[in-house]
């Protein structure tokens, strides 16, 4: 790991007027049975785009793992994105989960927690409650595993540089505000996507990351109603 720096940390406060979410929500959502999440992915991800791996695409897709982390500042839950470093690969300036590419026999879980300890210096001990759907990632041909997990108070942070290029610490409540939604179209490498994406102060937050929290947005809207 590079030697930690200064890195700026965006806080984005939370004006929601929605009903709060509270730990207990976070952890009826992770764990709801009979759920199915592909309509809540596909509502965020880049279309068209698949999100499993095609059976005739040689080879085995790189896995790896990220993690939700959610934790509360003041009396509102928050959680954890960063952006990526301008850099020659797909996800250049990408804002993102900590996370990064499984190594050796680690479950997802451990990859998770290593890759936020490395990437932004997440060192106290995490709860982890559960985990998402993996996502299929077909540009950089990754599965992802995002992994759900929580502490009682907030972390302290500190990037990895070389990795990171700013810290963002959004509140949870954002995924529900239907005004920080939207979508526009992208071109890239001859091909034009549609592309959900989440507001997050002054970042859109788009591809796998707003797949995985869409899911997890579906999540939560059914734990409310249930509540």
């Amino acid at each position: 790991m590079a030697e930690t720096a200064t890195i700026p940390t965006l806080v984005v406060h939370d004006r929601s007027t929605l009903p709060a979410l509270t730990l207990d929500v976070l952890r009826r959502a992770v764990a709801l049975s009979g759920f199915d999440p592909a309509p809540a992915q596909l509502r965020m991800a880049p279309r068209p785009r698949p999100l499993r791996r095609a059976a005739d695409r040689v080879g085995n897709p790189r896995l790896a793992a990220v993690l939700i982390l959610v934790y509360p500042i003041l009396d509102k839950l928050y959680f954890t994105l960063m952006r990526r470093p301008e850099y020659e690969g797909v996800h250049s300036g990408q804002i993102s989960l900590p996370g990064g590419s499984r190594e050796g026999d680690e479950t997802f879980e451990q990859t998770a927690l290593r890759e936020s300890r490395e990437e932004v210096g997440v060192t106290a001990p995490v709860q982890v409650i559960g985990a998402l759907t993996p996502i299929y990632v077909p540009p950089s041909d990754f599965e992802i595993h995002p992994i759900v997990g929580t502490l009682p108070q907030r972390p302290t942070l500190k990037a990895d540089p070389g990795e990171v290029a700013e810290i963002i610490e959004a509140p949870l409540s954002i995924l529900l505000d239907e005004q920080l939604k939207g979508s526009e179209e992208l071109r890239r490498d001859g091909f034009t996507f549609t592309v959900g994406y989440y507001r997050v102060g002054s970042h859109k937050v788009w591809g796998a990351t707003a797949a995985i929290l869409s899911e997890l947005e579906a999540r939560l809207q059914r734990a409310l109603q249930e509540n």
